[in-house]
């Protein structure tokens, strides 16, 4: 897709200069050329199944071949790496594990500015530290690309039915051309701002999500221990001024729901460990704020400590586990 330069201006990260960057006039909402998608895993196997259930081809690639099986039998071209991704189209997304993950996918040695076109649009839905995010923009900008952050809200469940949330950090005049590829996969995109600002809001949400599900798991076992029926308790609570996300819709104590990881031994959806390094970003960025948070901080140990105790892969919600084996039950 040829790129073709627009004097347009912008600030990337935290530099003060301004800079120009390209922008793709033939990114239309009609536009269905090769879309790149890196990273194939829990999240972004349904994410790219999504994109090409919508007519986008799709070119990818996984550090895991076995990933890319599913979604290579559903018509997608599979490559060896990011930057044979790079080479073939100028529409990236990347759904990554950990900020070292996405350093190396975009700027290690077979990563995607070795090839990257200039005027491409680069999409990383990857959580990470809010500062990656703008080192990786400012090195795409010296390449002519475009990176944005927009990391996503849901869980596998929502990447499935093509329902996340995005949360996107950027420039505002790609924000449109971003949406039109996000859309496919999510039912809410949010612009949050300038690049790194994505990542905030996931890290914010998270924290919340960790603090709250703690909480309903500590409600429920205590309301247990002392006679209540949980069916009874959850929908109590789910009528009153506790109700919350970790209550209503994904209840941490078996029996309670159907359809959610309490009831499947705490298998799928979204990991401990996930959990566990989120809140460590949380931490960090709190630290380098000097942003008080005591019950993000508890709730780091707490995920930490279940990780060290074998629970490292199942669900988040397995807290409620944790507590109930904490206390010999």
């Amino acid at each position: 897709m040829a790129a073709v330069l627009r004097g347009s201006r912008y600030l990337v990260g935290r530099c003060c200069r301004h800079v120009d960057f390209a922008l793709v006039s033939t990114r239309s909402m009609a536009s269905k050329t090769q879309v790149g998608f890196i990273g194939l895993g829990n999240m972004g196997n349904p994410m790219a199944k999504n994109l090409l259930k919508h007519g986008y081809p799709l070119i990818a690639t996984d550090v895991f071949p076995e990933s890319c099986k599913e979604v290579q039998e559903l018509g997608a071209q599979i490559v060896d790496n990011p930057a044979e991704v790079a080479d073939k189209a100028d529409r990236i997304i990347t759904m990554l594990p950990s900020s070292p993950n996405v350093i190396d996918v975009y700027t290690g040695p077979n990563g995607i500015l070795k090839k990257v076109k200039k005027g491409s649009l680069l999409i990383d839905s990857s959580t990470i530290d809010p500062s990656v995010s703008k080192e990786m923009a400012a090195a795409a900008e010296k390449m002519g690309a475009v990176f944005m952050d927009a990391p996503v809200s849901g869980g596998v469940g929502a990447a499935s039915s093509g329902k996340l949330t995005f949360m996107v950090g950027g420039a505002e005049e790609e924000f449109t051309a971003a949406k039109e590829l996000l859309s496919c996969m999510g039912a809410n995109v949010v612009y949050c701002g300038q690049v790194g600002t994505g990542q905030a809001a996931k890290i914010c949400n998270n924290m919340l999500l960790a603090i709250g599900m703690i909480g309903t798991s500590e409600t429920m076992n205590l309301g247990i221990r002392l006679g209540l029926d949980p069916k009874l308790l959850a929908k109590i609570l789910n009528m009153s001024s506790g109700r919350c996300w970790s209550s209503d819709t994904y209840n941490p104590v078996p029996g309670v729901m159907e359809g959610v990881p309490s009831g499947n031994n705490y298998q799928g959806g979204f990991g401990t460990q996930l959990m566990a390094k989120d809140l460590g970003l949380a931490q960090n960025t709190a630290t380098n704020t000097k942003t008080p948070i005591p019950l993000g901080s508890l709730a780091h140990q707490m995920y930490r400590m279940m990780c060290a105790r074998g629970y490292a892969n199942k669900d988040f919600s397995s807290v409620f586990q944790f507590l109930r084996e904490e206390e010999g039950q």
